[in-house]
């Protein structure tokens, strides 16, 4: 590696006394990464789109996944890091700022040897500016694993998605787009977790992660709670352009699943105003995409482990080093609830229409269930929604 500047040094944007190559820690686990969900307000389509960087093992990458009926088709690419950080592609990915904060331009293209794969032509364009998450840390023992600034923010898209043969005109008025960025301290897969992976063992995972768009406000909801329903995150935020940010009181929620699994199909967000006024926002599922299908999200149960064992991920997983110009392509059938069931214990985006005093939003209720969790009723990893129990459809937490 060249000790010589980059680009990036010749502006005043620098943090630490060191290149804009290198991040302030050694930690391996260093990234700065972004996710964007684009969905249609009938529930057709889903997709989600992300790139990330890794500069302490060298590594960029970048994915794709598109819910359509009961496919899910995805297109991953990783490569070795440049000096070049503006380059925001990887393979057939790409993103482009074309004006910070507020329109971004994402591109999937075509394979030549697949018409009827996936590609897309995307604007993304804020309506709303982007805000502040919780500062995000957790701990495996005494040693800190996690530590994230995050920001949000909702907007519009507008472009074409293909795939299946298919081709969706996005519009500004029939779909809705959220993102997140992200940096900071993350575990990527490969790391040994000594001593405290081995003895201490977590009893249970509750997480909500909801961004919801209407046509004057924005609404942002997160929730991360233990096992005894003890929350280490929360937050919830009334949004508005030119004015400051609503806090909506300590969100409660009520969930209700498919009976026999842990898969969302209703839910009701209980928050409260400045004024202590209570408001509802309920949402209503449309669609679903497991993180751990496609998306290089690992279930967080192949750290947490289950009972019946530990379902470790058999599918790529972000930050790790696949070789130089690795692109993957591939469909996967979501009717089959036996093809991959390891994605019953990962975070599932779903894509919901979303209700608050009358006015009608669509965006993103994000939600993993694993383990044990009191306020939920769930006793242990194989403890469901009561009801007739059935085989979890893939994208269901359904053990």
């Amino acid at each position: 590696m060249s000790d010589r500047p980059i680009p990036l040094d010749e502006y005043p944007i620098h943090q630490a006394p060191l290149s804009m190559r290198h991040v302030a820690t050694g930690d391996r686990n260093a990234y700065d990464r972004c996710i964007f969900h684009v969905m249609d307000h009938a529930g057709r389509a889903l997709l989600i789109a992300g790139l990330g960087v890794y500069p302490n093992t060298g590594v960029i990458d970048a994915y794709a996944t598109l819910r359509l009926g009961d496919r899910l088709h995805a297109v991953r690419a990783s490569d070795a890091l440049t000096d070049d950080r503006m380059a925001l592609t990887v393979g057939p990915l790409t993103i482009t700022v074309e004006e910070p904060l507020h329109r971004l331009r994402l591109t999937c293209a075509a394979d030549p040897g697949d018409p009827n794969g996936l590609s897309y032509d995307l604007t993304w364009t804020a309506a709303f500016p982007a805000t502040w998450e919780p500062h995000h840390t957790q701990y495996r023992g005494d040693r800190l694993t996690l530590e994230g600034r995050r920001f949000v923010q909702a907007g519009t898209c507008t472009g074409t998605l293909r795939a299946a043969g298919q081709q969706l005109t996005v519009t500004a008025g029939e779909w809705t787009g959220t993102r997140d960025r992200s940096w900071g301290v993350r575990p990527i897969p490969g790391e040994d977790g000594g001593r405290a992976a081995a003895e201490q063992r977590t009893e249970g995972f509750h997480w909500i992660w909801c961004p919801v768009r209407f046509d004057d406000r924005f609404v942002m909801v997160i929730v991360q709670e233990d096992a005894d329903g003890h929350r280490t995150l929360n937050e919830a935020l009334l949004v508005r352009d030119g004015a400051r940010d609503v806090q909506l009181g300590w969100p409660h929620t009520d969930i209700a699943y498919r009976p026999g699994t842990r898969h969302p199909e209703r839910a009701v967000v209980h928050l409260a105003d400045p004024a202590r006024r209570p408001l509802e926002l309920t949402a209503e599922i449309l669609t679903s995409s497991p993180l751990a299908l496609g998306a290089g999200y690992p279930p967080p149960s192949s750290q947490l482990r289950s009972s019946r064992g530990d379902p470790r991920a058999d599918d790529w997983q972000h930050g790790t080093w696949q070789g130089r110009g690795w692109t993957d392509r591939r469909s996967y059938d979501l009717s089959d609830p036996a093809a991959h069931p390891h994605t019953a214990y990962g975070v599932t985006d779903h894509a919901a229409r979303f209700t608050l005093e009358g006015r009608t939003g669509y965006g993103i209720f994000e939600h993993g269930s694993f383990g044990r969790h009191d306020p939920s009723g769930f006793t242990g990893y194989d403890s469901v929604a009561p009801g007739r129990a059935r085989a979890p459809r893939v994208g269901e937490a359904g053990r």
